[in-house]
């Protein structure tokens, strides 16, 4: 005699083990009459099973898209990951900039901040005369604009990336303002943003250097010192913390499958505490 898994496979096209497949197959279940009361304990541990999974899940952050709908201007393995803080760049999307220089030499950033720390102390300090063009992500349409034509809203409730007021930009005006009165903010052009940036630079760096002290170090410290091969992982060369994350992540240095948070964490510890002194050359 069939099991209730079996009878439920041939009847709702489940695969085993139970799963849920669609919405629409809820609908089905509840408008059958021929299982009778197994059916209906089957689908009670199902629906337990689907809230137990959407109460973990984590909420999908507002700057990250897939990778399908990011485009990254940036080669080789570290192409996905910001070159002055090592972020995922898919996952901050939405707050991403870039700059193309006129050799064409492409960074892409996770946000403003690190592009006006790059800017600032980092490797475009000595290089403005080289700079060709600065880009921002359109919030609207996901692809590239030229900062200088973009409308930014600044300080909005959406969470901001490496910063506590929150920047993004749109190609279109009156988006920006749709934008502005649905989620708050100022709307005003790039050398505004840029400005509002600058004069919360400090007090952004402290925010950050709190979060890694207290959190992000700690536990890079502890995978470094339980999971990384120390002799291997020092003696690296490389130039970025992107470099150095993309290193780690496509090599078995620290074990395989690591997620983002756990390649970040390694990353941040070793480049910030063990190499800053002699890769921070860049």
């Amino acid at each position: 005699m069939a099991t209730l898994e079996e009878r439920l496979t041939q009847k709702f096209h489940f695969n085993a083990p139970l799963t849920l497949k669609s919405y629409n197959l809820t609908y089905q279940i509840f408008n059958t009459n021929q299982e009778g009361e197994e059916v209906k304990k089957a689908l009670f541990w199902m629906f337990g099973a689907l809230l137990a999974m959407l109460w973990a899940a984590p909420p999908a952050m507002f700057q990250s898209v897939s990778k399908e709908e990011a485009t990254l201007l940036q080669k080789g393995p570290e192409a996905q990951y910001c070159p002055n803080c090592g972020m995922d760049l898919v996952k901050f999307y939405k707050t991403n900039h870039a700059v193309k220089l006129k050799d064409g030499e492409v960074r892409q950033y996770c946000s403003l901040h690190c592009l006006i720390e790059e800017q600032g102390s980092g490797y475009l300090k000595d290089k403005q005369g080289l700079i060709d063009q600065i880009l921002v992500v359109d919030v609207e349409s996901l692809k590239f604009i030229p900062a200088q034509e973009a409308f930014y809203v600044v300080g909005s409730q959406k969470p901001g990336t490496m910063t506590m007021t929150s920047q993004y930009a749109f190609k279109n005006r009156t988006k920006a303002e749709a934008f502005a009165k649905e989620n708050g903010g100022e709307v005003m052009d790039y050398k505004s943003a840029y400005a509002v940036g600058e004069a919360e630079f400090a007090k952004d760096i402290a925010m950050i250097k709190n979060k890694r002290e207290t959190g992000m170090y700690p536990k890079g410290e502890k995978l470094y010192n339980e999971s990384c091969d120390k002799s291997r992982l020092e003696k690296l060369h490389v130039h970025t913390i992107a470099e150095f994350k993309a290193m780690v992540k496509n090599s078995d240095i620290c074990g395989k499958d690591l997620d983002d948070s756990s390649l970040q964490a390694i990353s941040l510890f070793v480049w910030d505490k063990k190499l800053a002194k002699a890769n921070h050359s860049h």
